[in-house]
């Protein structure tokens, strides 16, 4: 599929040009774009108003030094990022990743996609995304806190609970959010919800740990029911071993599903009676080992040795597949693998883990399909229900938080699918809920937009 409409054509070729060496923040965006098309063209306002180049512009982007000790003495030198991409109905809202492949082009994809997804939730939040290259892997706890007291020293200049409030993400835990609060704090002399994934003392929010995971459940459920299908009996393969995928699991496993397959960086296991998501905490979370340990519980279970990842892994006969490890973890291969195995469902824990090649196969052989802006956005709605919990100064029972995430993953389903049917947008005559989902999250925040005047 290309972009036919000529004013979107004429947007992406601008960025294209602008941004020739980010190719995740360009598939992010062409993704986007082709599926806005039906909107454009009944809406002349859209273009009226600029929205499209400004919309795949940022607001703001803040790159800077970080500079920390080390145990030996040495000083240690590291990017930091902030990508505050649109703020139209909410303070920006996004994650902090820490990893030696955060560049710009992957947070601008990762601040871009939130956009919608935030919009998506029905709650008050704009999109952002930030992070470092810096490699918390082997390092000490003493190593880990100097250089995040170093990276919120910067970072507080441009981030408050009305302004920017980022959260956790690849390489940032408790541990991590904890030791930027406490610099935040310092600087500010403030305790305010200004970081979310926040210790449960601390103004965390009960069930945050658990609502990627759990949501991505909640969404695929009503994706299948809607279907006139749903989890019992079937046979789900989970990549990824870290929050999504383990609480998936439990979900997966409390719904009436049997998780057959899990991943980490160095291989797959596979049990076919049925993997104990209690066994996964403890090898990850606990113990911080490899998921090839699972072997030592579990000695009936299969270990394959992966070094690509996650890709062999979607070669195990599934009915529903849920991609939860990284971007672009599945590609055309791999999706031609599931479809011949008889998968009838996959949806996206991860941001963008599969390639447009991969989507392309799963629709047009009629697989249910959620995309990750919408299937996996039960992390970001919880944030946002922290920062309220905050601002009240009050903690909701994990009943009570885990009850409004279930309402809202089911209320995001209905918009992508309501959106989907609105425009026509079927392949195979099935609802497209890529689509779907983008238009949803888009005519909300294009008509805040357009409301705002233009005022960035």
């Amino acid at each position: 599929m290309a972009i036919k409409n000529q004013y979107l054509q004429d947007v992406f070729a601008g960025l294209k040009q602008r941004n020739a060496d980010q190719p995740e923040f360009l598939q992010a965006v062409e993704e986007v774009l082709e599926s806005l098309e039906p909107v454009v063209e009944a809406r002349p306002d859209i273009q009226k108003h600029g929205i499209m180049e400004r919309i795949v512009e940022p607001e703001r982007t803040i790159i800077f030094r970080v500079s920390w000790v080390d145990d030996e003495g040495k000083v240690q030198v590291n990017r930091g990022y902030r990508v505050q991409f649109n703020s139209a109905i909410g303070p920006y809202k996004g994650g902090l990743r820490l990893h030696p492949s955060v560049n710009l082009s992957i947070l601008k994809f990762l601040g871009f996609e939130q956009i919608f997804k935030n919009s998506l939730t029905t709650l008050p939040i704009g999109g952002g995304k930030g992070g470092s290259d810096f490699d918390p892997k082997g390092k000490s706890d003493n190593e880990i806190m100097r250089f995040c007291q170093s990276f919120m020293t910067e970072l507080e200049k441009h981030i408050g609970p009305d302004t920017d409030v980022p959260a956790g993400d690849i390489g940032v835990g408790s541990r991590e959010i904890g030791f930027m609060y406490g610099q935040y704090k310092r600087l500010r002399n403030d305790f305010t919800g200004v970081l979310t994934g926040k210790a449960i003392g601390s103004g965390g929010s009960l069930a945050r740990t658990q609502a990627t995971g759990y949501g991505l459940c909640y969404f695929t459920d009503e994706m299948l029911r809607d279907n006139g299908l749903d989890f019992k009996g079937k046979k789900v393969v989970i990549s990824g071993s870290g929050n999504v995928a383990i609480y998936a699991t439990q979900k997966v496993t409390e719904l009436g599903g049997k998780v057959i397959a899990l991943s980490d960086s160095n291989g797959y296991i596979v049990d076919e009676n049925g993997i104990d998501y209690k066994t996964i905490q403890i090898i990850k979370e606990q113990k911080r080992e490899r998921i090839s340990t699972y072997l030592n519980y579990v000695p009936d279970a299969k270990y394959f040795e992966d070094k690509d990842g996650s890709k062999g892994i979607w070669t195990v006969p599934c009915d529903i597949a849920l991609p939860c490890a990284t971007q672009n973890e599945l590609n055309g291969a791999s999706a031609e693998a599931l479809i011949k195995n008889g998968v009838i469902a996959v949806a996206e824990g991860a941001n963008m883990p599969s390639t447009p090649e991969a989507i392309a196969a799963f629709q047009k052989a009629g697989v249910l399909f959620g995309p990750a802006k919408a299937a996996n956005a039960g992390g970001v709605a919880t944030s946002a229900l922290e920062m309220s919990q905050n601002s009240a100064r009050l903690s909701w029972t994990f009943e009570e938080v885990d009850a409004k995430l279930k309402g809202i993953m089911v209320n995001i389903y209905k918009q992508a699918s309501e959106a989907a049917a609105r425009y026509d947008m079927r392949i195979e005559g099935k609802l497209n809920l890529v689509a779907g989902a983008n238009i949803a999250g888009f005519e909300k925040v294009a008509n805040a937009m357009i409301w705002q005047g233009v005022s960035y």
